[in-house]
């Protein structure tokens, strides 16, 4: 997990995020990235394109990424957020603070530009920006009209500059300051140019060294105080360290066919249940509670990364206590206890808590307990979870083992950056084409970042002018934006493997418990056992929450 620590020295961050790097560094990838919102909402489905009122002013995905999620996760009202399972997310969100720090630099620097070239010579400025406002309009509905209608628009604008440039309308210094009131802004444009394109390159290397799995740190110098009078940075380090916290949290929600929440559909169930009679040679067997029982399969559980066998112990092995509400299939949030209240610790439920819970049951309603073994595999790409919950109902024992998978995230993530390139007719044999190499910043993009540098202190109007990304509810950082676990072999036979020596650890753990306390397990397990295992021998993924009944 990505660490900072506060003590006196120097601040090294660290960038190993143990068995989930993979997805960590490509959900953070998503924050130095450019192009346009509407192909990411395109490619990821559950994101919408909020609309602005002007389209110069639209932010790029990497702006518009870095900002719903700095928002969404360290928000001052935000509300909670679904554990990312497989994900870094602290790695994640200084990563989108840390690309904004880059933006902002270059922002500074745009602006004064802005100022000189542009503010001071504002009726030349209105004219060009009314010609890229009209190319910016044309470019969201008709490709081909922004090319044609937009670029007459541009050479209008070039035309009415060398004419002011060469008779001015007037004399003396107004005639001068009509001369250059629209050349002006053209030297600026081609200060404001450099100062993009060698930012658009410090962004895209990071984007690209995420990707292709380099370790790249998420320098957040605003989250280091200066001195104990430095609220802002004091306010920031601690939202971050909730966000660490909250993503510890033992509470999880049911969403229906959805599963649980952050740890994907329910793929898989098996059951062993029967009534509890005392061993041959006893009158009566020692009572015990559920979670007594659910101790015992947890200490076995955790014995699944050790193996007799060299090389086949199951590696990153996670015992969970978690304590489940169930919420709508379509719900657009969810909630915790108050963490002022006895039973919670932060966002965390406290252990006696959690065992009362196992205890009674809540058979009328209210939460469950569900002991979860999870692995993380494939550098964090397949989060495979494993839930085993223990009921006691008139003397009889139901034990339910069942399987969740959360795939990787959509393939737009992984996307490396490109050349942006163009197909054109060849000069002589016009029916053939040849792809040019076009530049990596166009003039409409030096446009656009210069007239929205300005405004970078006030991101609530940049947001209302140019629109933004919005983010699916109820967000985690990793569940919206997984696909199928089921259209890779080697994640379909990771699930499929595991089943079987978690089963078995189940087994041999109430088998042993039974005993221990007097019970029939003979009677018990003689039957069902082997009736489990063999159906954990055929394990197959199906639909277990989709109910075909009225």
């Amino acid at each position: 997990m990505t660490t900072l620590d506060m003590t006196p020295g120097a601040q090294i961050p660290r960038t190993d995020t143990g068995p989930q790097t993979a997805v960590s560094l490509a959900l953070s990838s998503a924050a130095y990235r450019d192009g346009e919102v509407t192909g990411f909402v395109d490619a990821v489905t559950d994101a919408t394109a909020k609309k602005g009122r002007f389209a110069l002013f639209r932010p790029n995905l990497g702006e518009a990424f870095s900002k719903a999620l700095v928002s969404r996760a360290l928000g001052g009202d935000r509300k909670p957020l679904v554990p990312s399972f497989g994900v870094d997310a602290r790695q994640v969100v200084e990563h989108c603070l840390a690309a904004e720090e880059l933006r902002n630099t270059r922002d500074r620097q745009l602006s004064t530009v802005t100022v000189v070239t542009a503010l001071l010579f504002l009726p030349g400025t209105l004219v060009w920006l009314g010609a890229f406002q009209l190319r910016a309009w044309l470019k969201r509905d008709n490709q081909r009209g922004a090319d044609v209608y937009g670029g007459l628009a541009l050479i209008a604008a070039g035309i009415l500059a060398v004419l002011l440039a060469v008779r001015p309308p007037a004399a003396g210094v107004l005639g001068l300051y009509l001369r250059i009131t629209m050349l002006a802004p053209v030297i600026g444009w081609y200060l404001a140019r450099r100062i993009v394109e060698r930012s658009a390159k410090d962004l895209r290397a990071r984007w690209q060294d995420l990707v292709s799995g380099s370790a790249v740190a998420a320098t957040v110098s605003r989250a280091v105080p200066r001195d104990d009078l430095d609220k802002k940075a004091t306010d920031l380090r601690d939202k971050l360290g909730r966000l660490d916290a909250e993503q510890e949290t033992n509470i999880q929600h049911y969403a229906g066919p959805k599963g649980i929440l952050g740890a994907g559909r329910r793929w898989g169930e098996w059951r062993l249940a029967d009534t509890l009679h005392p061993a041959p040679g006893h009158a009566d067997f020692r009572a015990f509670h559920p979670w007594d029982l659910v101790r015992r399969i947890s200490s076995h559980l955790k014995g699944l990364g050790i193996s007799h066998v060299a090389n086949s112990g199951i590696p990153n092995v996670q015992i969970k206590q978690w304590v489940v509400f169930d919420i709508g299939e379509g719900a657009d949030e969810i909630s915790r206890p108050a963490a002022g209240s006895a039973d919670m610790d932060g966002d965390r439920m406290r252990d006696f808590a959690v065992q009362s819970i196992a205890d009674k049951q809540t058979f009328p309603g209210g939460p469950r307990h569900y002991l979860a073994t999870q692995f993380i595999t494939h550098d964090g790409k397949l989060v495979l979870t494993f839930t085993v919950t223990v009921t006691l109902l008139a003397d009889v024992l139901a034990i339910a083992v069942a399987g969740y998978a959360l795939g990787p995230v959509k393939g737009v993530f992984f996307d490396k950056p490109k050349d942006k390139e163009k197909s054109i007719p060849k000069t002589v044999k016009f029916w053939e084409e040849r792809t040019v190499k076009l530049p990596l910043i166009d003039n409409d993009e030096v446009v656009r970042q210069a007239v929205r540098a300005p405004f970078y202190r006030a991101p609530g109007l940049l947001g209302w002018l140019g629109g933004g990304l919005g983010l699916p509810e109820p967000f985690g950082l990793r569940h919206v934006w997984v696909g199928r676990a089921w259209e890779n072999r080697s994640m379909v036979d990771n699930a499929m493997n595991l089943s079987v020596p978690v089963l078995n650890a189940v087994h041999n753990a109430t088998l042993e418990f039974l005993q221990e306390h007097d019970l029939d397990a003979d009677r018990f397990f003689k039957n069902r056992t082997s009736i489990i295992k063999s159906e954990a021998q055929g394990s197959r993924p199906y639909e277990v929450d989709t109910f075909n009944a009225n």
